[in-house]
């Protein structure tokens, strides 16, 4: 198939192109892929009619890679990579990362609620935040210790970035662990218990400052940042899947918040 994507002297490869859509977003993602490494060029007409295709569909214009959407041609895509990594495995890796959900939205292997959390953390306009989602999505099979992390870092990403917009200035220390972010975050978007009268709401509330937290601890029990020692706990995919699903509603949460505040104010 690579050969289909890359300069060769046929005269029209978009015709080489395969038929079956999940083929031809593993063409778009394969044809990336070998522009991170040098060797080889995807071909510029090749690149445009499927960028358009995804971007035009939609049920699959929110799937489609940020770095993508803003990419009108193979050349300022390669400016892109150059400038992402000066080195290959990087670039290879944040463009597999990247093309998870739309691949795995193609072989229906993916939940409608990983789309609706992709769509409006991308609205949210914070690059680190869509790739920590991008990271927990792609590794809660194959690296499910590493999906953990992913999952913390994504809650983290998003606390400072709500504290960093609402006042332009960074309210927390770099030392802040993820509990305490959430502490300062929900203050500011008046979502902390304390806050408000209702017990209902008050229980509510609670319940999620306890799912945070109980994430954090996960992270610090199966995540792959600290040494576990000699009383390893094998971290099962079901354990990945339950953190980052958490995660990504916590996220959701926070952002739609946070947009909501943005617009009556």
């Amino acid at each position: 198939m690579s050969s289909d994507i890359f300069d060769s002297p046929r005269r029209n490869p978009v015709a080489e192109l395969p038929l079956e859509r999940l083929e031809r977003a593993m063409a778009l993602r394969n044809g990336l892929i070998s522009l991170c490494e040098g060797q080889g060029k995807m071909v510029d007409e090749v690149y445009r009619v499927l960028r358009l295709e995804f971007m035009n569909d939609p049920t699959t214009k929110t799937l489609v890679p940020q770095f993508v959407r803003s990419a009108h041609d193979t050349g300022s895509m390669w400016a892109f990579l150059k400038s992402h990594s000066g080195q290959w495995a990087p670039r290879r890796q944040f463009v597999r990362d990247q093309f998870v959900s739309l691949i795995n939205y193609l072989e229906s292997g993916a939940s409608p609620a990983d789309f609706l959390i992709s769509d409006t953390l991308i609205s949210f306009d914070a690059q680190g935040v869509t790739d920590a989602w991008q990271k927990a999505l792609s590794r809660r099979e194959t690296d499910p210790s590493g999906a953990v992390t992913s999952a913390r870092t994504l809650l983290e990403s998003v606390c400072k970035h709500i504290l960093e917009d609402d006042t332009g200035a960074a309210l927390y220390s770099p030392n802040d662990d993820l509990p305490k972010l959430y502490k300062f975050a929900s203050e500011r978007l008046n979502i902390a218990p304390s806050q408000h009268s209702e017990e209902v709401f008050r229980r509510i509330l609670g319940s999620v400052s306890s799912v945070v937290e109980g994430l954090g601890a996960l992270r610090n029990k199966i995540g792959d940042a600290h040494d576990p020692g000699r009383k390893r706990f094998k971290v099962a995919p079901r354990h990945a899947a339950l953190a980052v699903n958490l995660a990504g509603s916590m996220a959701l949460f926070l952002v739609e918040t946070a947009n909501a505040r943005s617009q009556r104010s």
